[in-house]
């Protein structure tokens, strides 16, 4: 947890935004350069991405920019639908959502890798529970939820 207090915080939607370039295999390089030139795709996607965001914060913010593509983030602010968002575009899974009020929460099989990049990326006040019971190989289900529920 100590790792994330030194890492630069983005908000949700940046996050999506630079996961969603990942997914189309950019670089970090990549990420870094088209950003700054501006040479961005066009988002056919539910989410309709505006990757323009992305080049104002670059323009703004060069370093935070830099080193949250470079070395990693947090996310400022989840919300249990942001988080199921992150799940799909950084890792290609999808979470089931439990919305009743007071029990809110994600449950997604991941393998200890995609959980741990996952719990780098949480914002203050979520935490990842296993299910050792489902466990499948290298791959448990997880339970994400507001601490203390």
């Amino acid at each position: 947890m100590s790792e994330n207090l030194n890492r630069v915080k983005l908000s949700q939607w940046d996050a999506l935004l630079v996961e969603s370039l990942r997914s189309l295999g950019w670089s970090d390089e990549d990420i870094l350069r088209k950003v700054a030139e501006g040479d961005l795709p066009v988002d056919k996607s539910e989410y309709q991405f505006d990757y323009k965001q992305l080049t104002t914060l670059q323009s703004e913010q060069p370093e935070l920019f830099g080193q949250a593509v470079k070395t990693g983030y947090q996310i400022k602010y989840n919300t249990i639908r942001g988080i199921r968002s992150w799940i799909w575009v950084a890792l290609g899974k999808e979470a089931a959502l439990e919305l009743e009020e007071g029990k809110e929460a994600a449950e997604v099989a991941l393998t200890l890798a995609e959980k741990e990049r996952l719990a780098s990326v949480l914002s203050f006040g979520w935490q990842i529970e296993s299910d050792t019971k489902a466990a499948v190989g290298d791959t448990a289900v997880y339970r994400i939820a507001p601490i203390g529920r």
